[in-house]
């Protein structure tokens, strides 16, 4: 009799966890596209509102602030939230110290405690993917950014040098420059001008969304010209130089970085190639003549 209750029990709990693993995919359905477009972060979309749902309450003031600004500099859509990469983590941190643990406890590879240790630690390093993933999409988002700011300085000083005012310089640099980030940020700073924001505000926002040192030196210096009344045609002028100026620099530096980052392969991977098969003959000769 026992042995049917404890069946019973087995498969309820089966159809529980059941139930509640895939509750999240018979819930009303979510906008994921409009989310990304990617198609893994659709897949897990369900999953992850549920765990925003339930971890919205418990994200401290300061990490939220700090994820909102992570968001804008990665480049992702406004409706991304903080509990959104919260939950990621969570997601994240349950499937690997699941995954791992099963794992462990399928082939017996260590004893309880040490399964449960090396769980926890597989658990906490894929809770510091989705950090990683939103910090290097937003490093790579001012990489690009970088590439296309000179140009477009460059046709907005054209444009101020030619008789348009600075809002007129950058309409056009929005509309014909390269399709990019910069682009995209620098329409959204024009169509907070035409919301009724004055100018040097929304420049300052653009330099708040890109969180980068070129252009809140440009921000900046157009400011103090608005105030000083100074021509902007040998300001952005200036201002273009500069940015050339900077990313030669940055060119150098990565090519002078090259043959430090070629020392860890060259050292561990083809010089000991190298030795083998220039040693290897010199080998076999010691040996046969010792014999």
């Amino acid at each position: 009799m026992w042995f049917w209750i404890s069946c019973l029990a087995a498969g309820g709990s089966l159809c529980l966890f059941s139930w509640v693993l895939t509750r999240p995919l018979r819930l009303p359905s979510q906008p994921a596209k409009a989310y990304s477009s990617h198609i893994g972060i659709q897949i897990i979309w369900p999953w992850v509102a549920v765990f925003a749902t339930a971890s919205q309450p418990f994200i401290p003031w300061a990490m939220r602030q700090a994820l909102r600004k992570k968001i804008q500099k990665a480049g992702l859509d406004p409706v991304w939230r903080a509990e959104h990469i919260v939950a990621m983590q969570a997601l994240a941190f349950s499937c690997g110290a699941a995954s791992a643990g099963l794992l462990i406890w399928g082939y017996s590879l260590l004893a309880l405690t040490h399964g449960a240790a090396a769980a926890l630690g597989f658990g906490g390093l894929c809770l510091w993917w989705p950090r990683r993933w939103l910090t290097q999409a937003g490093r790579v988002r001012q990489r690009q950014m970088l590439k296309e700011f000179p140009f477009l300085l460059d046709m907005a000083t054209l444009c101020v040098e030619a008789g348009l005012n600075l809002q007129g310089a950058l309409q056009q640099a929005a509309a014909n420059g390269p399709p990019g980030a910069l682009r995209y940020e620098l329409r959204h700073a024009l169509a907070d001008m035409r919301a009724g924001m004055t100018r040097l505000d929304a420049l300052q926002s653009l330099a708040d969304r890109t969180d980068m040192p070129a252009i809140r030196q440009l921000v900046t210096a157009l400011g103090q010209a608005d105030q000083l009344g100074m021509s902007l045609g040998p300001l952005l002028r200036a201002q273009s130089e500069q940015r050339r100026a900077e990313r030669f620099l940055r060119a150098e530096k990565l090519a002078l970085e090259a043959p430090v980052k070629m020392l860890f392969p060259m050292i561990f991977c083809i010089f000991p190639c190298t030795f083998l098969i220039i040693g290897f003959p010199i080998a076999i000769k010691l040996i046969g003549v010792e014999f």
